[in-house]
């Protein structure tokens, strides 16, 4: 198979939660111990640090990759989605794993995964975990993918365990209250291992504590954080929130022996984007009119993101929105600004929502504007429609700024 003949197959063949939904979801780790067991256990080859949270997961799995890669490691970086190619899912020091490494993998190992009935997810991170392994890193960040208690990335042993945040994101799958979803987070809080945790709400803490004292995990707060805050090429204003778990969790792997200085933080925070290629975070695209884009999909996210909109200065503000057909609408529109002229639209994947019914849902919240039949077809009447003192925003959902960047 070629390359594009070995994505499309891993796309269509298997379910792949980011394209197609809750069909795609299975609460069980059978299949991710059975490949792990197949490819010999690469998972135990590696130094780890796992990654959970609602939002900025990976912002800060980035940020640390680029730490660690200035202080002189290997380091492997598993994140998802992807925006333009698979391959950012997997890389070593920012750089893709190899096409041909995706297709002999696949290759290699097709009848195993087809008997197993592996999920897209569950194939990724085997391949991810067989390639870092093989590769001999000095430590890998693994983000996991959905949830974290039976994510197939929890079948690691890591060094340290961060969990970011926790919101109302995926309630279909982790639950219908805050404790309830950061109890299935907390299941990546391993034993006799320290846990980083970004920020806390009084319905998430008591969790958290409960499950460090049953692993007996030392638990640290980064909100406590009281150091040097570095700045980052991470614009988003949310991103202080991730630099704080961030440098904290830096702090616990110095307590550990991993050799990072200051001068590789400061340095690892303002190349975030040079050092992973890390984009669609409050990315600049364009100046005039002043274009910015950012991937926030929840009511958590988008409150920091439109709140940073509104100390933008413009004359009129354009948004290109479109969002996924299984989120909630009524947390979510309601914090969009009533003024801006909308471009709704629908990205190229399943679970995409159709534009007119994500335009007859936004009217409901004085919401309004017209609909294209594609993401560049919105963003091309946005930047036709606006005037060089505007502002165009893009957003809505991972996939619509997939799309433009």
């Amino acid at each position: 198979m070629t390359y594009n003949q070995t994505i499309n197959w891993l796309f269509a063949q298997l379910p792949m939660y980011q394209r197609q939904g809750k069909t795609a979801f299975k609460k069980d780790l059978t299949n991710s111990i059975a490949l792990s067991e197949y490819l010999d256990h690469p998972e135990k080859k590696f130094k780890s640090i796992h990654v959970a949270g609602t939002n900025g997961k990976g912002s800060t799995s980035h940020m640390l990759a680029s730490i660690l890669q200035e202080a002189g490691y290997k380091v492997g970086l598993y994140t998802s989605p992807h925006l333009k190619d698979f391959r950012e899912r997997i890389k070593i020091n920012g750089t893709c794993i190899r096409k041909n490494c995706v297709i002999n993998f696949v290759k290699k190992h097709q009848l195993f995964l087809e008997k197993q009935g592996l999920s897209f997810f569950e194939m990724t991170v085997g391949m991810a975990f067989d390639y870092f392994a093989k590769k001999e890193v000095d430590i890998a960040i693994i983000e996991v993918g959905l949830g974290g208690r039976l994510d197939s990335t929890n079948i690691l042993k890591p060094e340290l365990s961060i969990i970011t945040n926790i919101g109302y994101d995926h309630t279909q799958f982790l639950g219908n209250t805050l404790a309830e979803i950061a109890m299935e987070k907390a299941g990546i809080i391993k034993k006799n291992t320290p846990t980083v945790i970004g920020e806390t709400l009084p319905e998430t803490l008591p969790v958290f504590r409960k499950n460090a004292v049953k692993q007996n995990s030392k638990l640290i707060i980064a909100e406590n954080y009281n150091g040097i805050l570095y700045p980052s090429d991470l614009k988003g204003n949310y991103q202080t929130h991730n630099i704080k778990t961030v440098l904290t969790s830096i702090n616990v792997l110095k307590k550990q022996g991993w050799k990072i200085t200051a001068k590789h933080s400061q340095k690892g925070l303002i190349n975030v984007v040079n050092n992973t290629g890390l984009f669609g975070r409050w990315q600049l695209l364009g100046r005039t009119p002043k274009i910015i884009c950012d991937t926030a999909h929840n009511k958590e996210g988008l409150q920091y993101t439109l709140t940073q909109l509104h100390e933008e200065h413009f004359n009129r503000l354009h948004i290109v929105l479109g969002v996924v057909n299984d989120k909630n609408l009524a947390t979510i529109l309601p914090l969009f600004p009533k003024e801006a002229i909308y471009y709704f639209c629908q990205a190229k994947v399943p679970r995409a929502l159709d534009a007119a019914l994500l335009q007859e849902k936004a009217s409901e919240f004085q919401l309004t504007g017209k609909t294209y039949p594609s993401v560049n077809d919105a963003f091309k009447q946005a930047k036709l429609h606006a005037h060089p003192s505007d502002l165009i925003y893009v957003g809505g959902s991972t996939f619509v700024v997939a799309e433009i960047v």
